[in-house]
């Protein structure tokens, strides 16, 4: 109590704000952005507190790296700007990593992958194929990998809806404005299918990995920034070997989002 008060008062004099504590003891200041509308993963709670897989992996790895950290939301289509515009250091906002937006950040290793599935009305009769989605209505949140492959596979094929956030997409699917929707299967799952709302609906066609689906999620950082990657890469091993990591993924999910082992290190 006694150290605690002079760091205190050492950090007074000096004319630190509030968080001049953790500042005197040479804890790094980082602030993660997430996007706050992607449930179980990220979303707010009725008091507007950011909760979610994504929220409890920063704040775990945070500990391991020693860093003061803060978690602010942001909307999804601006989340790479602000980064690049320093609003913030890091991204953990379930971003998978791919070639294209490498060439605007640097990721981390992958922290969590899983694959995409589309999602149709029961009993619609409706194959995933070019043939059963033809003049189809479908639906995925602009600037992601589920948007970018509906437009590589189905521009010509579909009508193809992008939606500023996947809970707006769901909704539309549900008053049948949309005939399908393509996300993360595990969004879908836990944040659709399992709710009142997802009752009528149901998965369809395989599970799509690889090539635009890019090599899971990753915490995203402004090019260059090594030594805050690097940081995040080793708290993330650490917390894959001393169970911190199972235990945030056993609170949202009955089974491993983890993935295969990263092909970097």
């Amino acid at each position: 109590m006694k150290t605690r008060s002079i760091l205190l008062l050492a950090a007074l004099a000096c004319g630190l704000a509030p968080l001049g504590l953790a500042q005197a003891q040479g804890m790094k200041k980082v602030r993660i952005a997430t996007e706050g509308a992607y449930e179980p993963f990220n979303y707010k709670d009725a008091n507007g507190q950011l909760q979610g897989f994504d929220v409890d992996i920063a704040k775990a790895l945070c500990v391991k790296a020693k860093f003061d950290c803060e978690i602010v939301a942001q909307d999804w289509d601006g989340i790479i700007p602000g980064l690049l515009a320093h609003k913030y250091d890091a991204i953990v906002a379930s971003m998978s990593i791919t070639a294209e937006r490498k060439k605007k950040v640097d990721f981390t290793d992958k922290y969590y992958q899983t694959p995409a599935r589309f999602i149709i009305k029961k009993g619609s009769g409706i194959t995933i194929s070019p043939e059963g989605l033809k003049g189809k209505n479908i639906g995925a949140q602009r600037a992601t990998i589920h948007a970018n492959y509906l437009e590589q596979n189905y521009k010509d094929i579909a009508n193809i809806k992008l939606y500023d956030t996947q809970e707006n997409a769901n909704l539309d699917l549900v008053a049948g404005r949309l005939d399908a929707i393509l996300a993360d299967s595990v969004v879908l799952l836990e944040g659709f299918l399992k709710k009142p709302q997802g009752k009528d609906f149901t998965f369809a066609g395989p599970e799509l990995r690889g090539g635009v689906f890019g090599d899971g999620a990753g915490i995203a950082v402004r090019k260059g920034d090594n030594a805050l990657r690097t940081a995040f890469n080793k708290a993330l091993k650490e917390i894959r070997a001393d169970g911190t990591y199972k235990k945030i993924n056993d609170k949202y999910f009955p089974f491993d989002v983890y993935g295969p082992e990263p092909k970097s290190s």
